[in-house]
């Protein structure tokens, strides 16, 4: 359990990711050319958000790995890190340093709005690389959507601009529990990891 004022204090925080999520979400509904309020009346529900603590352990000689490649499977995720560093992303075949700075929130688009748009909006493919001497903290809030959401390409990134869907409709529950079969049963090859690609056309 936690003490009183670190719960106090989560809870607000949760309260004001909360809120920063509707704003980012209505900053990408414009930058969507989506209908107003699309986004909001589509992923309105907030009860499958969460947050996480992250604690990772300092690099040893045989193993720097804090989290293995992958992309965020939701809609917009969100990264308070420390001063330590670690994040990477891939970009044109290389990894890249996400060096933290300081009163800054990373801000990740997932799966869902790569899916949404037709693969126009790219879930990015990221990792942690521990660093030797030194623990990494982090803080994640997840902006998911609700389990019961069904989502395919949209009609504006698909017949209204004669283009064929590039992925097929998936349920968001159904994907996720996919997800999590690549942590509790890891694939034995890496092409065996579930990815957005699971449901490409």
């Amino acid at each position: 359990m936690f003490h009183w004022r670190i719960r106090e204090a989560l809870e607000e925080l949760y309260g004001k990711l909360t809120e920063l999520g509707v704003l980012i979400q209505e900053i990408l509904n414009e930058c969507m050319g989506l209908p107003p309020g699309f986004l909001k009346e589509y992923n309105g529900d907030r009860s499958f958000d969460f947050i996480a603590a992250l604690r990772y352990s300092p690099a040893t000689a045989e193993e720097n790995n804090g989290v293995s490649e992958h992309e965020d499977g939701n809609c917009i995720t969100f990264v308070l890190q420390d001063g330590v560093g670690g994040l990477e992303v891939l970009k044109d075949g290389a990894w890249v340093p996400v060096d933290p700075v300081e009163g800054s929130i990373i801000v990740n688009i997932g799966d869902d709005i790569q899916v949404l748009t037709n693969g126009k909006m790219k879930s990015a493919t990221h990792r942690v690389v521990r660093k030797p001497a030194v623990h990494r903290h982090s803080l994640v809030f997840f902006f998911n959507v609700h389990g019961d959401r069904w989502v395919e390409p949209l009609p504006e990134y698909t017949e209204k601009i004669g283009e064929a869907p590039r992925y097929r409709r998936f349920l968001y529950s159904e994907y996720q529990q996919l997800r999590m079969r690549n942590k509790t049963h890891p694939p034995s090859r890496p092409e065996d990891v579930v990815h957005i690609t699971h449901y490409a056309i």
